[in-house]
């Protein structure tokens, strides 16, 4: 250390530089501030310094002058030293070598001039002090400090007790009792007092001893003892001494300490003549032993809870009471006597509050507190703080105080005038008091009202650095809040009007304060405080109780018992309410009911713990299956909504909760949501919606209240309005609107990663419709102003806020709503014309004036290519209009005002009802009734003027500037399939503007285009949709339904609705529509085969759906067919495909899936009872031949007839009759030469009519056909006497015949409906035979154009695919099966290629059709008359080539009956071996679609080389699109067409195996 401070080259270089560096050293030491380091710094160089001089190595001389420049630089110089000096005594001492110590003595001998021989003298040894010469001799110096020492420490100045007498105390005694209220003061006294003492010898010790007595007994007489002590004392040690002593002798076992002393010892340390630390260590108990109470205390605390929730034996309750009972007579004894708490009660009662504090911080926290003495002492000392400030600011009006005396003492904390001045001593008093404030319910609303006082003047500060100072007291206000208000209440039992007077307080707090308040009362305010501990135990043990006895039929009672608890402990007692009902969903009703007597406060700490239960991270929301959302959270969100709907709590806390979760992209608490629009606002989401009711829902605000929604939904207007104001007061009606939009997309891409597919189509259903729920509510709560405000426009919603469109656009409708009305208005006051059409033109110009810019905006939602067919205006039309626009519901409005009537009369004839309660009763009604007839009246109004804006805007809808088909594609796509799932009403909506269009007679809408589409490959709608999208699909299918089979009905209705509408025209390109020509309008019966084509492409969709065994499949087409079941199935044995299918589904199900075997029953039995309302075929379209010309559906000349399908749908006959696998068959063989004919007229002469039905030439055919049918039906029989004769039977062992029934093309209908169509066969036969010589000369137009396609389309085969779909699907002839055909179709029904190519194919067949539609019409008018010589000639070759056709026919059908016969016997073998399964399965009828659309792929493949590409495994793109014509030409050429399509077909089916 030496070397660091001083180094040896310095000693060296003394005189050169050392002496100079050293100095230096200390120069800077001695400036630096005086702390430990530096000063042993310092010492360690004069340390060294001395050292060498000891040593030898530096001169004293030189040190000596050295030291003495040294001691100018610092005071403390000398003392630093003399206490070297010191030390190098004690050193020196030690050496042995003389000539160090004498060094030693020459330097200290030399600095005697610098340092003080005083200091000296203390610091150094008395031998060196002799030496030095300070001191005469050692040994009598060490005597004389004995002496001293002796004299100070050990010897007691007392005075002689013999020489005082006993006179002069009882003088003392006398002068101190006196009568003080004369001229009698402290100073005179105390001249008395000095004269006794000097009198008798009073020991003045005893004399302070007996003044202080003397004060204990007369302890009110502070003003004059006080001075007297003062002016008496000399040392404050001796007071305390006597103080001590006197406290000491009544601590004793049963000692008490008197409050007179207390109060002495609180008024002497309060006048500072005593010290707090000095008296303190005479008080007992010990601050340890206080501290190990305290835990005590905790410990039995929480044994006590412990034991109140533990499940006691009935045994151990009687052992446990027993030591309880020992427990309670071991505190009976008395404690020693707390003495710090006595005084600590005596400062706080005279004021003194700074030596209290010093006093409560030695102990734990709330120990002092929780003795209620001190607690009321120190509330007695805040009423007198708070006074002057509570009376200016607290004081309600119109009430009086009682005035409190202020403190007379001065040393007392000087009262509050100021909110700013509460901060100096009462809210640290206020922090001491704690839960203990309970002890003065007073005082507790008296810092309510004054934070009330401050919170209003705290919202109405505008200057923000006055707001500024505010906010640490608002900081501080709400840390009384937490630690002293909230757990005071707990401790008040029961007190309601505290429970108010404090909810009047925190209701100007914002919610995200209070939540946090009552999350720390909750969660931490009741574990800090044994007494607290208890009391949560207490409220836990007695809500149990409550609960366990809550039944709906003691509400009330109970309702009591719970508001009593819940004053006091609210949290507590609904996190146990909450916890049960997430277990017992049946107890939400009584809770809710028995709720009704809580506080404002206790209905707000009960929202906190609803939103605390549902953000609970340590419960699942779903179920452990994955599929479904929990129970707990359904329970939840049901007592939210019945909650918040009966009672008035604040809705923020649980709006900002559900927007919250749905911004970090969380979707299962929209069900709160849900409930509370579906409870507060009584609008409902429910796609279980009745027909009636869905009926009410089209019409006004009235209807849709009485008779939309399934409970009656009343008094709802107070609760939605509470709703709407918490919406826009906290500005969450739009975010709300926009986070549910985007999250719809978000349940599926962000949320559904891992989730079960089945569970994310419940969220994206419950995201959805909380959406329509929510934007339903808005819409009819806010007002125009309000809701034009807050929704952006269409543009900024999609393009800003990534908004769905159809989302978009249902919030933006009720705006364009308002404005178009608000509008309307306005042009009605300006010109006040009254006429009926002056009104609709006002109403047409306020639409155009809205609605123009946002045609303008919804160009940029799509691209340009889009409006190339349908115009902007079009497109705003189809997505601003609702069905209260459209039509007006007279059922609906008459329903409920005859129920309204029924109810008046109900009431008249009710005896028992007061008179007063009959009038309200009846008034009520008839009011409603007036309500109701108002709205219908002004519906109609509107509808009317709505129609006829429409009619005058329908021809500037569609531009078609492709095709009518691309204007349907882009309809559809754009409009009609987004806008029928959105909602039930969206559906209907969807089903009706198609209607409307129609009805309209709107330029370029091709009605049976439309309605084609839509029936037709339903497969990929169904399997995307989820579970309440296919309902609606379903309901929006059975409205499009309901139209189709009205006209179908009835050939009058069909005339007139469609006969002459240019939706039914069979031209496809867009043209100009010429209303009388006839010649391209769908004749009615064609229409009839069309909606048979229709019904059965249902089917096919039906059935393949009901086959791929995918749940979503499954699910969404039963929850289709049974919506659609009112309209389908109408045909017999298509119903009976579907039953079979059905059937199996059930048989299936039943273990595997429950959900889907339960739909499949329920749909199978409603099925089995429409069965009475089915037809057969025959009867649902007329199947003789109809009187047609070239298909007019494929054909776009003006000059041909057109009436397409007829010839296909009557060719269908057959196909029902069979099986529906035998009918796919047959279709398949005629498919080519049909699609030839459909695009090719010539071709007709060659096609045949594959059934053999129809047929009127080949008489041949129609007898082999009768002989097959004949052998068929005896195989029948046979068959059936095996199987079992019941129809049960019958019907379970279908599928184990249809193997063989395959090969006969059997059908499924009874023998007796099988006779009765044999005989109508043979009579249309003979008919058509009649009758083909007149249908030849009455086509010459068609055959014009056969001679020249005829070679042409023999060798394409099945090149150019048939353009329309709208024909029936075509079976071929029903002809014995080879063996071979059997094998592969058993094949096929095995392997099911996916259904997407096909319905791809499809929609690439239907366009390729239409561009030939534009070649064929161009070409059809230059070309007829040269075509007509043609015809003749094609005509003679393909008689010829008829003749040769037949003959192979004949031989062919011969040889296929002899293999099927030997088939047959071999099968029987079989059929009860294990074979029979695998039979069932390949002869199901509903199998067959998918079999043979593979075959269909097949041959497609193998015939058109320039559509590989398309036609992967096609299930529909061959045999949907098929059409039948010109019957009897075809028929002619029958034979030889159709053996060289069974020749193509054989070859098919080979390469398929």
């Amino acid at each position: 250390m030496a070397a660091s401070v001083l180094p040896t080259d310095w000693i060296k270089n003394w005189e050169k530089s050392g002496k100079n560096d050293f100095l230096q050293l200390c120069q800077d030491l001695a400036g630096k501030p005086s702390s430990e380091v530096f000063l042993k710094d310092l010492q360690t160089a004069l340390y060294e310094l001395c050292w060498n001089v000891v040593q030898g190595s530096l001169k004293v001389d030189v040190a000596a002058s050295l030291l003495a420049d040294v001691m100018e630089l610092r005071e403390d110089m000398p003392s630093i030293l003399a206490d070297v000096f010191c030390v190098l005594d004690i050193e020196t001492g030690c050496l042995e070598d003389k000539h160090k110590r004498d060094h030693f003595t020459q330097l200290v001998g030399a600095c005697l001039f610098c340092v003080p021989d005083a200091v000296l003298k203390e610091r150094l040894d008395p031998e060196t002090l002799e030496s030095l010469g300070l001191i005469k001799q050692a040994q009598q110096f060490n005597q004389k400090i004995v002496k001293i020492k002796t004299k100070l420490f050990y010897k007691q100045q007392k005075f002689n007790l013999l020489r005082e007498e006993n006179e002069g105390y009882a003088k003392l005694v006398t002068e101190l009792g006196q009568d003080l209220t004369g001229n009698v003061t402290s100073h005179l006294v105390l001249e008395s007092i000095k004269s006794l003492i000097g009198c008798f010898n009073l020991d003045p010790n005893r004399v302070l001893d007996i003044i202080l007595e003397v004060y204990e007994c007369r302890s009110d007489q502070d003003e004059f003892f006080i001075p007297l002590i003062k002016s008496y004392m000399c040392e404050h040690q001796t007071l305390c001494h006597i103080l001590g002593f006197k406290f000491k002798f009544h601590q004793e076992p049963n000692g008490e300490t008197p409050s007179s002393l207390y109060h002495v010892a609180a008024a002497l340390l309060q006048h500072n003549l005593i010290a707090l630390e000095d008296l303190y260590v005479h008080l007992l108990p010990q601050d340890s032993a206080i501290v190990e109470e305290h835990k005590r205390e905790i410990l039995e605390a929480k044994q006590i809870a412990r034991k109140l929730t533990m499940v006691v034996v009935p045994s151990e309750k009687s052992e446990d009471k027993e030591k309880d009972k020992e427990k309670e007579e071991e505190k009976s004894e008395k404690p020693p006597d707390n003495q710090k708490l006595g005084l600590l009660e005596a400062l706080l009662m005279i004021g003194d509050w700074h030596h209290a504090q010093n006093i409560m911080e030695q102990m734990p926290a709330y120990y002092a507190t929780s003795h209620k003495a001190i607690a009321i002492a120190l509330c007695q000392l805040l009423h007198l703080i708070l006074e002057p400030l509570y009376r200016r600011a607290g004081v309600p009006k119109g009430a009086k105080a009682s005035l409190l005396k202020p403190l007379r003492n001065k040393q007392a904390p000087a009262p509050v005038e100021t909110f700013e001045d509460l901060s100096k001593d009462v809210f640290t008093m206020l922090g001491y008091l704690g839960p203990h404030l309970s002890h003065d319910p007073i005082l507790f609303a008296k810092i309510v009202r004054l934070g009330k006082s401050f919170m209003k003047e705290y919202q109405s500060e505008s200057k923000q650095d006055t707001k500024d100072k505010l906010d640490s007291l608002l900081s501080c206000f709400l840390s009384v809040s937490d630690q002293v208000l909230l757990p005071s209440l707990t401790l008040m039992e029961c007190n309601a009007c505290m429970s108010e007077e404090l909810w009047g307080f925190f209701k100007l707090f914002p919610y995200q304060h209070r939540y946090r308040l009552y999350g720390q009362w909750k969660n931490e305010t009741y574990s800090n405080h044994p007494l607290l501990v208890k009391v949560k135990a207490q409220t836990v043990d007695r809500a149990k109780y409550i609960m366990k006895r809550l039944t709906k039929e003691n509400v009330k009672p109970s309702g009591r018992q719970i508001g009593k608890l819940s004053h006091s402990n609210p949290t507590i007692l609904f996190d146990y309410i909450l916890s049960q009902i997430q277990w017992y969903d049946n107890l939400i009703t009584p809770v809710v009911d028995s709720l009704k007597y809580l506080t404002s406060l206790n209905y707000d700490v009960l929202a906190y713990c609803i939103i605390e239960a549902l953000a609970n991270p340590e419960k699942e929301k779903m179920k452990h299956d994955d599929t479904t959302i929990s129970s707990w959270l359904q329970s939840l969100a049901s007592l939210c909504g019945a909650v918040f709907r009966k009672y008035p709590i604040e809705l923020a806390g649980i709006l900002q909760y559900v927007t919250n979760q749905l911004k970090a992209g969380k979707s299962f608490d929209l069900l709160i949501l849900k409930e509370v629009v579906q409870k507060m606002a009584g609008i409902e989401i429910t796609d279980e919606m009745t027909v009636e009711q869905l009926e009410a829902m089209t019409g006004g605000e009235q209807l849709k209240a009485e008779g939309g929604y399934f409970g009656q939904i009343r008094n709802t207007k107070k609760s939605s309005q509470r709703l709407k104001d918490a919406l826009l007061d906290h500005e969450l009606a739009l975010p709300l609107c926009l986070l549910m939009a985007q999250q719809r997309n978000g349940v599926v891409f962000s949320e559904g990663g891992e989730k079960h597919l089945k569970l994310v189509g419940k969220l994206y259903d419950q995201c959805h419709d909380t959406l329509v729920q929510f934007g339903g509510f808005l819409a009819s709560n806010l007002s125009t102003e309000d809701y034009i405000k807050r929704v952006p426009s269409v543009d900024i919603l999609c393009n800003q806020f990534h908004t769905p469109h159809d989302a978009a656009f249902f919030l933006s409708r009720p705006m364009y709503a308002h404005q178009i009305l608000s509008k309307y208005d306005e042009l009605k006051k300006t010109e006040k014309g009254n006429r009926q059409q002056q009104k609709v033109h006002k109403y047409i110009s306020a639409c155009e004036q809205v609605m123009a810019p946002v045609h303008e905006v919804v160009v940029s939602l799509h691209p340009p290519k889009v409006w190339d067919d349908i115009r902007p205006q079009f497109y705003a039309t189809f997505w601003s209009l609702t069905m209260y626009d459209l039509a007006v519901p007279h059922n609906a409005y008459d329903r409920e005002v005859n129920k309204l009537k029924l109810q008046i009369k109900a009431i008249d004839e009710n005896a028992e009802m007061p008179l007063n309660k009959k009038k309200k009763e009846k008034e009520r009604c008839t009011a409603l009734q007036d309500k109701l007839q108002e709205e219908e009246k002004k519906q109609l109004e509107h509808v009317q003027r709505v129609l006829h804006r429409l009619k005058l805007e329908k021809d500037n809808w569609l531009l078609a500037k492709s095709t009518k088909n691309e204007t349907i594609t882009k309809f559809l796509q754009l409009c009609l399939f987004p806008r029928c799932v959105f909602s039930a009403i969206d559906a209907v909506y969807c089903a009706r503007f198609v209607e409307l269009v129609h009805q309209q007679k709107t330029p370029n809408f091709c009605t049976l285009l439309c309605y084609d589409r839509v029936f037709s490959d339903i497969i990929y709608t169904v399997a995307s949709c989820t579970e309440n999208e296919s309902r609606r699909y379903g309901r929006f299918l059975c409205c499009m339904l309901e139209t189709v089979t009205r006209w179908h009905s009835d050939k009058a209705i069909y005339e007139k609705e469609c006969g002459n509408y240019p939706g039914f025209l069979t031209i496809f390109r867009a043209s100009g529509f010429d209303g009388g020509n006839k010649a391209d309008q769908l004749d009615y019966e064609n229409f009839r085969h069309v909606v048979h084509k229709w019904h059965y492409k249902l089917t096919k969709a039906s059935v393949h759906c009901l086959e791929t065994g995918e749940y979503t499949h499954i699910r969404n087409i039963l929850i289709v067919l049974t919506k659609i079941l009112p309209y389908y199935p109408k045909v017999l044995n298509l119903g009976q495909a579907l039953e079979c299918r059905v059937h199996k589904i059930c048989q299936e199900e039943k273990e595997k899936r429950p959900d889907l075997y339960a739909l499949a029953m329920g749909y199978s039995g409603q099925l089995k009872s429409r069965k009475v309302h089915m037809v057969p075929e025959n009867e649902f379209h007329h199947k003789e031949p109809v009187n047609i010309t070239t298909p007019g559906g494929l054909q776009n000349g003006p000059g041909n007839s057109s009436k397409p399908a007829a010839a296909a749908a009557s060719a269908t006959s057959k196909n029902e009759e069979g099986t529906a696998e035998d009918a796919e068959k047959s279709k398949d063989k005629s498919q080519v030469a049909l699609k030839n004919a459909s695009k090719n007229p010539a071709t007709v002469n060659k096609t045949s009519s594959s059934n053999g039905s129809s047929t009127p030439n080949s008489t041949k055919g129609s007898k082999e056909k009768e002989d097959k049918e004949k052998s068929g039906k005896e195989k029948k029989e046979k068959k059936e006497k095996n199987s079992g004769s019941t129809p049960e039977a019958k019907a379970g062992g279908k599928e184990k015949q249809r193997e063989e029934k395959s090969a006969d093309s059997k059908e499924k209908t009874p023998k007796a409906e099988k006779d009765k169509r044999k005989d109508e066969k043979k009579e249309e036969k003979s008919k058509s035979d009649g009758k083909s010589a007149d249908k030849e000369s009455s086509k010459e137009r068609d055959v014009s154009k056969e001679g020249k396609l005829k070679e042409s389309s023999s060798s394409k085969g099945e090149k150019n695919p048939g353009p329309s779909s709208l024909k029936s699907p075509v079976p071929r002839s029903e002809g014995p099966e080879s063996e071979r055909e059997q094998k592969r179709r058993k094949l096929d029904t095995h392997s099911s290629p996916s259904h997407s190519s096909a319905v791809k194919d499809n929609l690439n067949d239907f366009k390729d059709s239409v561009s030939k539609h534009h070649a064929n019409h161009s070409t059809g008018l230059s070309k007829s008359e040269t075509d007509k010589k043609e015809s003749e000639k094609s005509r003679d070759r393909s008689k010829e080539r008829e003749k040769k056709e037949d003959r192979k026919d004949r031989k062919r059908d011969y040889s296929n009956s002899e293999r099927e016969m030997s088939q047959e016997a071999k099968r029987r073998k079989d059929e009860n071996g294990t074979g029979s399964s695998k039979h069932s399965k390949s002869a199901s009828p509903p199998d067959s679609p998918r079999s043979n659309d593979k075959d269909n792929s097949k041959r497609s493949k193998s015939t058109s080389k320039d559509k590989t590409e398309l036609s992967k495994p096609d299930k529909t793109s061959g045999g949907k699109k098929e059409s039948r014509h010109d019957k009897e030409k075809s028929e002619k050429k029958r034979d030889s067409t159709g053996a060289k399509e069974d020749k193509k077909h054989h070859k098919s089916s080979e390469k398929h195996r």
